[in-house]
């Protein structure tokens, strides 16, 4: 008798498929791997720290209920390397703790202040 092995990982590609198959697959670092970095834009409300600023980070989000459009703001501190000053609109990078409660850093001014 002939012994049958099921295989349960669906057809196999034949010679030419799997190398177009490997060729569309995207390039990911292991660091990408692990966590996509989040980037927020935002507007600078204080800069009386050294290398240090705080942002204000404005959003909409919809009520639950209501279905109405509300505004929720939140503040990070943010490492600033590059000089952003009070009304700077900038662009924040989330990175490693670098104190207490300083985790984002400054990676550009998108639009200095007035």
């Amino acid at each position: 008798m002939e012994e049958t092995q099921e295989n349960n990982e669906g057809p196999i590609p034949e010679a030419g498929e799997s190398a177009a198959v490997e060729a569309a697959a995207p390039t990911v670092t292991p660091s990408e791997a692990r966590h996509r970095r989040q980037e927020k834009v935002g507007l600078v409300t204080s800069d009386k720290m050294q290398k240090t600023v705080v942002v204000r980070v404005e959003r909409q989000v919809q009520h639950p209920k209501y279905r109405r459009y509300i505004r929720r703001r939140k503040k990070f501190l943010a490492h600033d390397e590059i000089g952003a000053k009070t009304g700077d609109i900038v662009r924040i990078l989330e990175t490693r703790p670098l104190s207490a409660r300083k985790r984002w850093r400054v990676v550009e001014i998108v639009q200095k202040a007035r």
